[in-house]
């Protein structure tokens, strides 16, 4: 069945590569970013590429507005749009940290107001928020990003409970390692810590591991993204979270399992 779909974030990665296969198999598929012209062969493969930015309102209402005028309906949204940003508490500025808050939890906030009425009128439809396995466990000079992920999982459990009577799905996405833009955006967040940050040899190995997971059987592909995205858009009942790729099963469970000290000295020790 033809479904109406907006993806978040398509510009490259997990977002790009996913929309490429749900337009091949003949859905509806719009794709926003803030770089368009990144999204220039999806619209040669049939896609429908917008510029937007998820932090402004005027450009949402803008994309919502389109698909409804010419569709009627969204049928499925997946909020993927986001970033890593890594350093540590002391040294990023709260500005910076306040501009992840803004992308990765008040972006898709924003997106998910704007589309749920029209959902809501039609009695059906599926919103997937991408959060990570990071949202279930945590690595140092991470925690705006991971502060970030773990809201994104309770916002999705208490929106899934509210839209339930609405016949809306809610799904968490937990990618684990996949290789996309994630680990230079990282790499370059590191770039902008002064050199004589009290943390920089934690920054250099943690630096040194990620670009290390970017090489050989460090990653998953992101093909297994898409996989199951496919799998959700077309499943009647999809589960709440679905885990993929490289450590996004081992990582967390190892995080519930072995509790904080344990956890903490494994983390510690490739440290």
């Amino acid at each position: 069945m033809k479904k109406v779909i907006l993806i978040t974030g398509a510009s490259s990665g997990m977002g790009k590569e996913t929309a490429k296969t749900l337009i091949q198999q003949g859905h509806i598929v719009y794709t926003v970013a803030r770089r368009i012209e990144q999204m220039q062969d999806l619209k040669t493969l049939g896609g429908h590429p917008i510029q937007m930015d998820v932090t402004k309102e005027r450009d949402i209402d803008n994309v919502v507005n389109t698909i409804i005028s010419e569709h009627g309906k969204i049928d499925v949204l997946w909020n993927n749009a986001g970033f890593g940003l890594y350093g540590s508490v002391e040294d990023i500025p709260l500005d910076e940290a306040r501009k992840q808050m803004e992308v990765n939890v008040f972006g898709m906030a924003a997106m998910t107001q704007k589309v749920v009425p029209y959902m809501r009128k039609a009695n059906a439809g599926t919103i997937i928020n991408t959060s990570s396995m990071g949202g279930k466990m945590y690595f140092p000079m991470g925690a705006w990003y991971h502060a970030s992920k773990h809201a994104v999982e309770g916002l999705s459990d208490c929106l899934r409970l509210e839209l339930k009577p609405f016949n809306i799905k809610v799904v968490v996405l937990e990618p684990g390692f996949i290789a996309t833009e994630f680990g230079a955006v990282l790499l370059d967040n590191f770039s902008k810590i002064p050199k004589e940050s009290a943390y920089k040899n934690m920054m250099d190995k943690i630096a040194k591991g990620t670009a290390d997971a970017a090489k050989g059987n460090g990653s998953s592909k992101p093909s297994v993204i898409s996989d199951a995205i496919v799998k959700i858009v077309n499943s009647h009942n999809p589960k709440t979270r679905y885990k993929v790729g490289k450590f996004s099963v081992l990582m967390p469970w190892m995080r519930i399992y072995l509790g904080d000290k344990l956890f903490d000295k494994i983390v510690m020790s490739q440290m």
